[in-house]
């Protein structure tokens, strides 16, 4: 029976899915920001620092909500297509326009400005992914400027959300059958839930090693969390994987061809771990999971422990998330390039 039923509901998704155009993702983006942004009934207004609805007006137009203070310079996502993935840099250099409006339209919903949350499986959750940052159990090394960003998203680093778990995957993080019974309602899933109850303003999606094995359409359904994304008015941040668990590297250029097509910024992890023995992943038998040292924090990011996979992971993560915090509210950037092969 339960069998059934699972089968019914990817059914069911997996139909509605693929009647999304693939081909019109810009057309798609900005119909989606346009109807949060219509249908929001409230002034958001910032009182002592924190956001709260005042009383009812009409709906403030998209344009009015993300005019920049400044002229902007041209916007130019990569001069590399998403089929040369492998070239692409660590760290995204530049944030769309779009990405600033999603992000203006998620504080119009309420999102927290100093919230970000992650989603995947067990590279994603703490204590090894992040929580160290809030745990003073980290030396920043020559990346002290990074300090900055650790404090600008107190809890978030250290938090357990909803949608990390444990062998995770695209089309769970979509399941009603992968949430949590407790906190989240009966028909709520994993993603949904998580953007309910901690409203990010930002999020880490890092999905693919589970989903090599092909049961379910990785395109279709990481569309689909890109697309719930940008719908809570929640920036985005695609990461490459480190494994080749596919064998072919299909799933890492299929993440930089939907961050090319909606202008995601995407953190190439992949390109950060190249020049690490074993790329930064435990060999023979654990090729997907990535190598920590020891007794060490996964958070000393100084130089003779950037060798290990997770230490790399939580520097290159920690930059991408300050590159993108500091575009979004066009403060000035401090960049510190992580060494590439």
């Amino acid at each position: 029976m339960k069998k059934n039923i699972l089968t019914l509901l990817l059914f069911s998704f997996m139909t509605t899915s693929c009647g999304l155009s693939e081909t019109d993702v810009e057309f798609r983006v900005e119909r989606t920001v346009e109807a949060y942004a219509m249908s929001w009934t409230a002034t958001a207004q910032f009182q002592g620092g924190a956001l709260s609805a005042a009383t009812p007006e009409p709906a403030p137009t998209l344009e009015a909500a993300a005019t920049p203070t400044s002229t902007p310079e041209p916007y130019i996502y990569s001069a590399l297509m998403p089929e040369d993935w492998r070239e692409w840099p660590v760290i995204p250099t530049s944030i769309s326009p779009k990405m600033v409006a999603i992000y203006e339209l998620g504080q119009l919903q309420g999102n927290n400005p100093n919230a970000f949350t992650k989603i995947g499986d067990c590279h994603s959750m703490p204590p090894e992914f992040f929580a160290v940052f809030e745990e003073n159990n980290y030396d920043l090394g020559e990346f002290g400027y990074l300090q900055e960003t650790i404090d600008y998203f107190p809890g978030s680093f250290v938090r357990q959300g909803y949608a990390a778990k444990l062998g995770l995957t695209a089309t769970g993080v979509l399941s009603v059958l992968w949430n949590d019974w407790k906190e989240c309602t009966p028909m709520e899933t994993p993603l949904d839930c998580e953007y309910r109850l901690h409203k990010p303003s930002f999020v880490i999606i890092s999905l693919g090693t589970n989903d090599a094995n092909g049961v379910a359409p990785f395109e279709t359904t990481l569309r689909r969390v890109i697309d719930v994304t940008i719908g809570n008015g929640v920036v985005p941040i695609l990461a490459t994987k480190a494994d080749n668990a596919e064998g072919d590297h299909e799933l890492n250029e299929i993440i930089a061809r939907l961050a090319y097509e909606y202008e995601i910024p995407m953190w190439n992890f992949w390109r950060a771990v190249q020049p690490l023995p074993d790329h930064g992943v435990i060999l023979p038998d654990h090729r997907e999971h990535l190598t920590y040292p020891g007794f060490v924090s996964t958070g000393d990011l100084r130089t003779e422990y950037l060798e290990y996979g997770y230490n790399t992971r939580n520097l290159t993560g920690l930059q991408v998330l300050d590159t993108v915090r500091r575009n979004i509210l066009r403060e000035e950037l401090e960049f510190i390039p992580t060494p590439v092969p």
